[in-house]
């Protein structure tokens, strides 16, 4: 059966957003140093972003966006990425729940014309919550809703919650507390009574990101709210697992990111090669082949991942299932790729490119700290392995 490629986006909107992008990223980077160094939420940044149409370029067109799709959005966040990580992994968990709801409908009809509205009055960061304290992968949340015969009441904590303290909604996961228990997601406003923040995030990278703890404490939310209910079958997982489109517009996003971040250290690192000359040598270390040779390598290997990324994101856009399927695969590699351009522009300008006078130690960081974002190398080595054995080899001729 051939699938059937999602409806057209706005090419005018979405050309006019992009066309602000460049822009956009000159204004996070100029910021972006103070609030790693100060783990200062970046609230101008993302004001910016907003007013550039960016925050909401993937509502659909049936509510009045632009409907962009995953290439698009990939290349948002690029652009993003090049000027501060942080501000784009923010933007980027925004765009997956407005995609997320032109796909599949999560939120009901009336409380997305309240997000629409504020959205259109400034800015209106949202949150899937998922994880929670030292709880195991592929468990079931440890926050409980129990049903109070008005109203659900939700209590737990929920970690590395991007945007913690500004998030205007946040898609809480939960389980009710009902004999046969159902797992689902609870809209919340993050202005809730019993909602509370305790700002934990203290990391390595991402500094600005504020991926603070949230605490909900008998958080009530209207039944029409708490969507996706669904018990989880004893033979198999459950329903409201992340399809396949979704988990690829999550994966292929996030990577997209890391390729900013490797870019503005590609950026950083030809500045310094043309610039720099030592005591020993009359010309910068740009006119030395070896160092030349090492910038056409990052050069190759980005093209090559971000050729990747555009492939795969234009496959999923067509409904096409391989893409989406490969999409895993294609984060690995994207992610190896931003990785290693990083530590090779680390290794090529010594002591500078870790002197915190410089933005290439913070790229490093943020580059490193973004492996929170996906799932385990082994995990995901492992499902291709599997899949490729699935397949099976050529059968010998005779």
């Amino acid at each position: 059966m051939t699938p059937t490629p999602p409806p057209a986006d706005d090419r005018a909107a979405v050309s006019d957003a992009l066309a602000r992008l460049p822009r956009v990223a000159d204004l996070l980077s100029a910021r972006a140093e103070e609030h790693d160094r100060d783990g200062t939420f970046p609230y101008q940044g993302i004001e910016a972003v907003h007013e550039a149409g960016l925050l909401t370029l993937t509502v659909a067109r049936r509510h009045g966006g632009a409907g962009a799709g995953l290439a698009d959005t990939v290349r948002v966040l690029a652009g993003l990425g090049r000027g501060d990580a942080s501000v784009a992994v923010l933007t980027a968990h925004t765009l997956l729940l407005h995609a997320e709801q032109a796909r599949a409908g999560l939120w009901p009809a009336a409380a997305y014309r309240r997000l629409l509205t504020e959205s259109r009055r400034g800015p209106a960061l949202l949150g899937a919550l998922r994880t929670e304290p030292g709880g195991p992968a592929g468990a079931p949340p440890a926050t409980v809703a129990r049903w109070d015969g008005e109203a659900w009441e939700l209590t737990g904590r929920k970690t590395d919650c991007s945007g913690a303290e500004a998030l205007s909604w946040m898609a809480v996961h939960a389980r009710t507390d009902e004999p046969v228990p159902r797992t689902g997601v609870f809209l919340v406003r993050g202005d809730s009574p019993g909602l509370e923040i305790d700002p934990v995030w203290d990391q390595l990278g991402l500094r600005a990101s504020a991926g603070h703890d949230v605490l909900l404490d008998g958080v009530r939310v209207a039944a029409d709210h708490a969507v996706r209910l669904t018990a989880a079958g004893p033979a198999g997982p459950d329903r409201h697992a992340a399809t396949d489109t979704s988990r690829a517009w999550h994966l292929l996003a996030l990577s997209a990111v890391h390729l900013g971040i490797a870019r503005a250290a590609q950026d950083w690192l030809i500045r310094f090669l043309q610039q720099r000359t030592p005591a020993n040598l009359t010309e910068p270390l740009a006119t030395l082949p070896r160092y030349r040779t090492a910038l056409g390598g990052i050069e190759a290997s980005l093209i090559g991942a971000e050729e990747l990324l555009d492939a795969l994101a234009a496959g999923v856009d067509r409904g096409d299932p391989a893409a989406a399927e490969r999409a895993a695969a294609g984060q690995l590699l994207a992610n190896r790729a931003a990785t290693d351009a990083v530590q090779q522009a680390v290794t090529l300008t010594g002591n500078p490119g870790l002197s915190r006078r410089h933005p290439l130690e913070r790229y490093l960081r943020d580059v490193l700290s973004g492996r929170m974002h996906f799932p385990a190398e082994e995990t995901v080595l492992e499902a291709a392995g599997r899949a490729a054995l699935a397949r099976g080899g050529p059968r010998r001729a005779g």
